[in-house]
Order: C-alpha cells, then sequence, then structure tokens
C-alpha cells in the first residue's frame, strides 16, 4: 500500500527533528526479523534511552539532506531503521550492535552519525565497543587509585620490616 504525500512529509518532519535533536544517529539494516524479535530490539533499545524508528530508506535520505552533515553517507542496503538518543553519545550503537549479536546476525550496523560527521559501519562497529560511561569511570578510578595502594603496600611491608 502506497504511502500517501502527507504522510511521507511527516515521517521526513519526524525524521528531521530525530537528526537535529540526536547526539548520535545510527543507521540499522534488518532482515528476517521476527515480530517477537523486533519487539524486543524496540523494548531494549527504549530502556537504554535510544528512539528507534522503521522508514523508506527514500525519506531518510531526504531528512539527512536537510541537515547536511559532513561527508558521504554510508550505502544503505535492504530495509533500513534510524536508531538515536539526545544522551550517551555511544548508546545507539552499543545497543544495535548487542542486539545483533544476541540475535545472530537479524539486525546490524550499516553506518551512522557520530559528531555531526557520517560514519560507515566499521567505524559505527568501533564506537559500539567504548564501554558505558558509568565503566569508563571506574576504569579511570582504579588506573588513579593503582599507584596509591602499590605505595600503601610498600609502606607496609617497610614497616613490617622494621618492627
Amino acid at each position: 500500500m502506497a504511502i500517501t504525500k502527507d504522510k511521507k512529509r511527516a515521517i521526513v518532519a519526524k525524521l528531521t527533528d530525530a537528526f537535529k535533536e540526536a547526539s548520535s544517529v545510527v543507521f540499522v539494516s534488518f532482515s528476517k526479523l521476527t515480530v517477537k524479535d523486533a519487539s524486543r530490539v524496540r523494548k531494549e533499545l527504549a530502556e537504554a534511552g535510544v528512539r528507534y524508528f522503521v522508514a523508506k530508506k527514500t525519506l531518510i535520505r531526504l531528512a539527512l539532506k536537510q541537515k547536511s552533515y559532513e561527508g558521504e553517507a554510508p550505502e544503505l542496503p535492504g530495509e533500513v531503521a534510524v536508531a538515536w538518543t539526545t544522551d550517551d553519545i555511544t548508546a545507539p550503537a552499543r545497543g544495535v550492535y548487542d542486539l545483533g549479536k544476541k540475535l545472530k546476525g537479524a539486525i546490524a550496523l550499516v553506518g551512522g552519525v557520530f559528531e555531526g560527521v557520517f560514519a560507515d559501519a566499521q567505524k559505527m562497529i568501533g564506537i559500539a565497543t567504548i564501554p558505558p560511561m558509568p565503566v569508563l569511570r571506574s576504569m579511570f578510578a582504579n588506573i588513579i587509585n593503582s599507584p596509591i595502594q602499590r605505595f600503601a603496600i610498600a609502606l607496609s611491608e617497610v614497616a613490617k620490616t622494621k618492627n
């Protein structure tokens, strides 16, 4: 069934607004996705604060032209959806990447927009493997704390030999 021009305008407007507010955008290829799995994708991405929307590629391209990102848009093969967030800049890529592993390739990253520049699938996979911010903070705290701990252990050992 064909989409009316008014519906197409509404979809382009929704995507344009999404791209304006988004901190990062991911293009998601999906194939052989059951209704149950599609619901799971939407639910898990929503829990992570990521919005997910399926649209025709031509409408996505129209909305992208209105935003005018730097670089060249990645190729969008097959059926495509868009995932974006306004908070954690790596959340869309990480969420889709993790779900792609769980669903055994039913969904996959095909590109995205990161910091105002188009990115290909490989770059988005690299971004997806960056740990979340709380994990990065704990790793940083551990690095800062490690020399202090070692110094305290050394002082303790010196104190034991002096007794």
